[in-house]
């Protein structure tokens, strides 16, 4: 079942490239969704969700200062509600596959994978759907 075209998610977009940041926020916008935000690095995007609440996180697994599977767990240690989405160009991982994101996309980012995953209702916790080119 898939969200009415109304209902617009707030998503905190987190990558340490900000080419690729910019290139997630257009393809959100295309998907009729609102950024928050972009943030450069996982410790960065810990406060912007404290601060910001999204619903939805677009979270670069490498960056700097915490990588986004380290964040994502953060998050998710304070906030068991908050949905995190992985973005990586490396094969998976254990520690993306124990992150407790809802997903991980692969670079590049197909953008009918992201409306896909940003307008259908939320994954179970704890279980990673992985978005991979067929």
């Amino acid at each position: 079942m898939e969200r009415s075209a109304r209902v617009s998610m707030r998503v905190l977009i987190a990558d340490d490239q900000k080419g690729v940041g910019a290139t997630l926020a257009a393809l959100v916008a295309a998907c009729d969704h609102e950024v928050v935000e972009v943030v450069r690095s996982g410790f960065e995007a810990i406060q912007a969700y404290h601060r910001l609440r999204p619903d939805v996180v677009l979270m670069d697994y490498f960056m700097p200062r915490l990588n986004g599977a380290t964040a994502c767990r953060n998050i998710l240690s304070r906030y068991p509600e908050a949905n995190v989405i992985l973005v990586t160009g490396v094969a998976e991982s254990e520690d993306i596959n124990n992150s407790g994101a809802i997903a991980v996309l692969r670079k590049p980012v197909d953008p009918a994978k992201l409306r896909v995953l940003l307008n259908a209702p939320s994954l179970p916790f704890g279980k990673v759907a992985t978005s991979q080119d067929s």
